[in-house]
Formats: C-alpha cells, structure tokens, sequence
C-alpha cells in the first residue's frame, strides 16, 4: 500500500484516540453479549419475568435521539465530571462501558468512516478513472431523477403556519429542504461529470444556500429569541464537526471545504445581527438600522481594497489555503474569492424572513380574493417572474465565468426571487413537495464534504477532487452506480452519527453546564 504524504501529527493524535475507543467498543459489545446471555439463562428457569424492574424510563421510550441513544444516557454522561468519565473509560471500568455502549459504537463508526476516507483518498489500494462530460448522459441521469421522485415521493403538507396558523406553506421546511435536495443533485454532478458548462448556475445554487442560512437563522432567532450557548454551540458543532475530523486525518486545509467557514461566517453574522440588543428586535426602526449596518459592514470589509486583508491576516492559519496546482497564489486568494461572491445575498435572506409574516397574509387575502381577481393577480406575478428571470438569464447567466463572478454578488438575488415566486404562486403547489428530494436535502453538509474523499478523488492534502473513485474499471455507469449507492449512505450515516454525538457532548439547554465542561 502506498500513501500520498507523509503521516501527520494530527493523523498520529486521531488514531491514539480511535484506537483505545474502538477497542473499548469491542470490549463493551461482548460484556454486553455476556451479560445478555446469564440473562436468557435466568429467564430460562423463570416462566414469570417481573417487567416493571426492567423498562426504561417512559421519556426514554418515547423519544430515542438519533443513533439509538436516549435520553437518560445521554443525561448519564454529563452528570459525570470529564475527569470521571476519562478514568472510568482508561481503567475500563465494565459498568461506564455498559451504559456508554451506544456513545462508543457512535465514536469508533465515526472513525472507522474516516478511516475508510483515508484510504479511498490517499492510498493506492483503490483505482482512479477520468472524468468525462456527456450532456446526454447528464440530463438524462438527472430527468430520470426528477421522474423516479415524481411517481415515488411526491407528497402534500398540511402543516401549520407558525405566524398565521394556517396551511399557507409559503417558503415551508418540506420546501426548502427540496429546494436544497434537487440543487445538491446538480451540483455533485457537476463535480463528478465535470460539467463546466453549468458553472454560472452553480454559483446561483451556492448563492441559494446563503440566502437560506440568511433565512433560517433569521426565523429561528427572530422567532425563537434563543440567543442561548447551548444552540450557538450546537449549530458551529454541526457546521464544522465533521469537517474539523477530515481536516485532521486528511491534512487539509479548512477552506478547502469553502462552504463550512461561508456558512459558519454568515452564521455568526447573522447571530450578532439579531443578539445584539434583542430584546428591541420587534422595533422595525431598530431591526431597519441592524439591516444596514449589515450592509455597510459588508462594504467595508469586501468594497474597500485591504480592508479585507487586515482583517483576516491574523486568522489566515485557519481560512489560509495553498492549492498545490496554483502554489503562487496568496493564502487568503481562495477564501477573498469564496467568501465575497456571497458577501451580500445572507443579509436578502435576513430581508425575506423578516416579512415573510406579511407577505403569508398576503398571500391568505389573495387566496381569499374572487376566482378571476385572484387569476389576474396570480398571472401578472408569474408574467413578471418569468420576464425578469429571461431578461437576467440573457444579459447576465450567458456572461462568460470570470465576467459572470463580477456581476454575481450584486445579481444573485434575481434568479432567487424568481424561483420562489414561481414556486409558491399557487396554494396546490406550495402544499406539495418531493420528499425524496427533500431527504437529499438534509444531508448536503454531509454529502458536500464526503463527495471530495469517497466518490472523487484528490490524491494529495489540499488538492481539488480532479478524478473519480474507481472501484470497476472500464465500466463507468456500474462504477457510478456503486461509488454513488456507497457515497449517499456514508453520507446519511454521518449526519445521523454528527446529531448522536451532539446530544452527547452539548448540553441541549443548560448553557452554565456547557461553560462549566469548556
């Protein structure tokens, strides 16, 4: 076996951490299976078995977290000390590694993926093939998509609006995690096909995913008025736990995963925006003032040449990054360029959850308006959504790339609005959605970060994904199928195995405690 680099500190410390954990999950699956055989031997000898002593607690039967945990053993955990937990792990203590079995068998899969990682990316055991773009090919894999989601998964909500109480299902959760699904879809295959020819249109979806951090944190802040510790932490902890691990065993740098430090930026801008002085947030002269200097602390870091540079010199060891195909570049060229494409569309998405109450009751008065003032209204909405959306697509999508990026900071905003006015402009079409693209959806962090090391291929730290994982040389489309079918469940595994090990290791609501373990 041959390895791409040399072995790390980083990689040192990871495997003297997975290593006593895997082995301690081990040990604790067999005193599990012995103590669940004298089990089945006393109730062998025993017709009458007294299930009071046995069940677990009514919470923990009612809600399991993901991953097989509860409740109750997760609270186990953080009743103890760190300083406990850690001596009772190291003298393997039998009764610690019973209760903590599940946490164990999360920590030692979570490394055994990484594990599987490394060796898909930097290793020679597994081949490599060239990419290839057919647009045959790639419209038909992703219209066949489109159809099997159709007859397979298309579904009406009729949840409740959480301002008016109503099924309005305007800009609902079922549709922006589709909204999310069929754009990631996109987006991985114009990785794995390298399919050039759509890059505009990848810089939209991009730019859609900001605006959708904009939005949804907005609405949980604004709504929620949760400021607290405990959900900062939880929300960095899912933005950058996994991709913290992949940096570490994979050598990389953080900003070659360029949508976690965006998200997690515009998270943080987000969060100060509306925790600062919340307590006035419902004043709109207040939140109006919030809102431009937002915009204004934008153009100062981004319009003002060095701004940007001074500012971020002092972090360039975590956002700095060398690609080796283009050495000379400067450390921050790469997250100047990432980061300022989507420097202003986060503060749209904050404008659009703002009134989005007052656009839904608008929107319930139109539903309640006459059969042909409701038509008349409905079309002129779509006649101007589809003329701006031509009129943008002309002068501005068919632009070269390196004119298109010029324009996209200040434009991205159109194609954007136009989507989610010709997607919610009827109350049928609001109230369904394709759940299938919706579940694709929920993992795109996940499938994001792993699509570089499991189903492309970079060979070397830092290096952009430029092959294809091969595991059936010569035969392309049966090689898709199965690098593919393996990718999207590793995927689905880390984001269940990300949310298991947050409800162990942050508090869900005790902030005090959170500070007392940091």
């Amino acid at each position: 076996m041959v390895v791409s680099g040399p072995i790390t500190p980083g990689q040192v410390s990871f495997l003297l951490g997975f290593i006593p954990v895997f082995i301690a999950w081990i040990y604790s699956e067999f005193l599990e299976y012995k103590k669940s055989a004298s089990h089945s031997k006393v109730h062998s000898d025993n017709n009458l078995v007294e299930f009071r002593d046995e069940t677990i607690k009514e919470d923990d039967r009612a809600v399991l977290l993901e991953g097989g945990l509860t409740r109750s053993a997760s609270a186990r955990f953080h009743s103890s000390s760190i300083k406990t937990n850690l001596i009772r792990f190291l003298t393997m203590e039998d009764s610690f590694l019973l209760e903590n079995r599940a946490i164990l068998r999360a920590m030692a899969e979570f490394g055994s993926i990484l594990m599987y990682f490394y060796i898909c990316d930097r290793t020679n055991l597994l081949g490599e093939s060239t990419k290839k773009y057919n647009r045959d090919l790639f419209l038909f894999l992703y219209a066949l998509l489109i159809i099997v989601s159709v007859i397979t998964s298309l579904m009406k909500h009729n949840d409740k609006s959480a301002f008016s109480g109503k099924a309005m299902q305007y800009l609902s959760r079922h549709q922006t995690e589709e909204w999310k699904g069929w754009m990631q879809v996109l987006f991985l295959m114009y990785h794995y096909f390298a399919a050039t020819e759509i890059y505009n249109a990848i810089r939209v979806f991009i730019a859609a995913y900001v605006w959708m951090t904009g939005f949804g944190n907005f609405s949980y802040y604004y709504i929620r008025k949760d400021f607290s510790l405990a959900r900062f932490t939880q929300m960095m902890w899912r933005l950058n736990f996994f991709v913290a691990f992949c940096c570490i065993v994979l050598n990389n740098d953080y900003a070659l995963y360029y949508i976690c430090p965006m998200h997690t930026l515009f998270t943080l801008m987000v969060y100060g925006a509306l925790g600062i002085f919340n307590k006035y947030n419902e004043k709109p002269s207040v939140m109006a003032v919030k809102i431009l200097a937002c915009f204004l602390l934008v153009i100062f870091i981004w319009e003002i040449p060095g701004v940007f540079e001074i500012l971020w010199s002092p972090l360039t060891f975590l956002l700095g990054y060398t690609d080796p195909a283009k050495p000379d570049l400067p450390r921050l060229h790469e997250w100047h360029f990432r980061s300022g494409l989507d420097r202003y569309i986060w503060i749209i998405g904050m404008i659009y959850a703002y009134y989005h109450p007052n656009v839904e009751k608008w929107m319930e008065k139109l539903e309640e308006c006459e059969t042909r003032r409701k038509f008349s209204i409905k079309a002129s909405i779509v006649a101007v959504s589809l003329f701006v959306g031509y009129m943008w697509y002309e002068c501005i999508y068919k632009l070269d790339k390196v004119t298109y990026n010029k324009y996209h900071p200040y434009t991205s905003w159109i194609p954007i609005t136009v989507y989610i006015c010709l997607r919610n402009f009827t109350q049928r079409l609001r109230s369904y959605s394709l759940t299938l693209f919706a579940w694709l959806g929920k993992i795109t962090l996940e499938t994001y970060i792993s699509q570089f090391h499991i189903w492309l291929r970079s060979d070397m730290p830092n290096g952009q994904p430029k092959w294809l994982l091969s595991f059936i040389p010569e035969y392309p489309l049966l090689n898709f199928m199965l690098t593919t079918s393996i990718y999207i469940l590793i995927s689905h595994r880390l984001f269940e195995l990300t949310n298991t090990l947050k409800s162990v290791f942050i508090p869900t609501k005790d902030s005090r405690r959170l500070l007392y373990i940091s």
